[in-house]
């Protein structure tokens, strides 16, 4: 009986516990490199290290093969006011004598000025570059957020075609490594986004998120339109509303307005409120509208779909494919359209912060497609190749290669009699930024007309009404004539005469654009006045 009860507990015949016992061999995950890769806190800001190297090595690389010029601002309001804050000479334009630009932005290339002056290293090149190459790293650091935030949100998969989709984008490629304040704005609202409370998000903060659209805000106060509705959206879902305004809106406003109050305060000398300058000249009053005015529907019909692209469906597609929780995001590219349509003065570069908000819906079109994948992956690849190396290589290239040539006046022993006049639009090249040499150099200058006077006319649009004519009068004294002028081949033929009768002999042409329009030219000229 003993014996039954036995083997009705164990059935099956005992092994020789004196013979070997052989164990299948497993590999353990956990300290594996598969596991650290997807473990999400592994590597580098929470994904693989060598993603993130990758996403900043391309972007590294992007600003290496972007070597023209998009519009002044990525100089005049950052690299400009840098070289003045650190080396206490060059060109502060008007905004800044009216107070309506802050310090915060270009404070952090006067710091990588400083340092590189202490250092000893402060040449032409080098101030020329670091600072685009921090920008660079900072927007490859900006595309890792977008591709983690996707990842936790959905799956890998969809995280891979959004960013896919980012690094398509020729506009992207175009702007994404520029000195301007709409760059530094597309990367705080992307790490914002990541930190922003979707439904679902495994990395929300809502401190972190309101600390970068501060931040962005300080840059950038137009930065603030595009986060209206999801700070609505935001304090709409809060059950504990008077906690977020006490504990999160109210601190963090308090603070980046302070900070911002004592920056401006150390560099103008006086209290400024340079957001409510900024906002009631381009918004309230729409004095904007000086440097040019579009239709409400430019953007509609032009703005979006050229920096969309080819883009476009797939955005329209994963708008209808994308759930109902992402809606919001939709909302925010929806609602900054609108806003930016009611005002005169438009460009390009204003919606280049909603840029990775589309992509999210452009990867989920992507990720949905169930015929012609490949075709499309190769068609978005090839139809943004062209217009980002064009755009990046060859047009508007002639503004920073006439730099060159300024930059060896600066070489020549006499360099102190040297004189330059720039007999362009104004702000048309970058100043003692690219220069870095105090010689004289003076422009045509074109700041709106802050009296709203009927009969203002700035000194830009009185010389090209007759060019001879001013030259004549503004140089009738020869001893006040430049040693140097700089001007678009469109201008020449004008101004021949001039040229001649002062013994100006041109040294110097470069290539600009293939699309000369208006005042611009193809080419750009250096003349040099000979000792005749």
């Amino acid at each position: 009986m003993e014996k039954v009860r036995n083997r009705a507990i164990w059935p099956y015949p005992r092994q020789d516990t004196q013979g070997a016992v052989k164990l299948r061999k497993r590999k353990s995950r956990l300290y594996s490199k598969e596991a650290a890769s997807a473990c999400p806190g592994a590597g580098l800001l929470g994904e693989s290290t060598y993603l993130v190297l990758a996403a900043v090595g391309f972007r590294l690389f992007n600003c290496v093969m972007v070597q023209t010029s998009f519009v002044p601002d990525e100089y005049w309001q950052s690299l400009e006011v840098a070289h003045n804050m650190t080396f206490n000479y060059g060109y502060l334009t008007w905004e800044w004598t009216e107070g309506l630009r802050g310090f915060f932005y270009p404070l952090m290339f006067a710091v990588i000025y400083k340092a590189l002056y202490l250092l000893g290293k402060d040449h032409v090149w080098f101030l020329i570059w670091i600072p685009r190459l921090a920008q660079a790293v900072l927007s490859g650091i900006a595309d890792v957020r977008l591709y983690s935030l996707v990842r936790h949100l959905e799956n890998t998969e969809l995280a891979k075609w959004v960013y896919f989709c980012q690094l398509c984008s020729w506009f992207t490629w175009y702007c994404s490594t520029r000195t301007l304040t709409n760059t530094m704005e597309a990367v705080l609202s992307t790490f914002a986004l990541y930190y922003y409370p979707l439904e679902g998000s495994s990395t929300k903060s809502s401190t972190k998120y309101l600390i970068c659209v501060a931040l962005a805000f300080l840059i950038r106060p137009t930065a603030l339109i595009l986060w209206i509705p999801l700070l609505f959206y935001h304090f709409a879902k809060e059950k504990k509303k008077a906690d977020l305004v006490v504990h999160q809106y109210l601190p963090i406003g308090i603070l980046t307005l302070a900070t911002s109050l004592i920056v401006d305060r150390i560099f103008f000398g006086k209290w400024t409120f340079v957001q409510w300058n900024f906002l009631k000249f381009n918004v309230l009053q729409d004095l904007g509208s000086f440097y040019g005015s579009h239709p409400w529907h430019w953007y509609i019909t032009q703005g979006v779909p050229v920096i969309l692209c080819t883009h476009l469906p797939f955005f329209i597609h994963g708008c209808m494919v994308t759930p109902k929780k992402y809606q919001i995001l939709l909302v925010a590219v929806a609602w900054t359209v609108l806003i930016y349509s009611a005002l005169s003065h438009k460009e390009f570069r204003f919606l280049y912060p909603v840029l990775p908000v589309c992509m999210v819906f452009c990867g989920f079109s992507f990720s949905n497609l169930k015929r012609w994948k490949k075709s499309a992956v190769g068609f978005l690849v090839l139809s943004n190749l062209f217009p980002a190396l064009y755009t990046g290589l060859i047009h508007q290239r002639g503004a920073l290669d006439i730099m060159s040539a300024i930059q060896k006046l600066c070489k020549m022993e006499n360099s102190s009699a040297s004189s330059l006049f720039i007999l362009m639009p104004c702000h048309s090249i970058p100043f003692y930024s690219h220069v870095h040499c105090p010689i004289k150099m003076n422009f045509l200058e074109c700041p709106p007309d802050l009296s709203e006077s009927d009969v203002y006319i700035d000194e830009a649009e009185v010389f090209y009404a007759s060019p001879l004519a001013w030259l004549n009068a503004e140089f009738y004294n020869k001893t006040l004539l430049p040693t140097h002028l700089i001007m678009f081949s469109v201008l020449q033929p004008e101004i021949l005469s001039f040229l001649t009768n002062n013994n100006y002999v041109k040294t110097r042409s470069v290539f600009h654009t293939h699309v000369p329009v208006g005042r611009t030219g193809s080419h750009i000229y250096m003349y040099e006045r000979s000792d005749q």
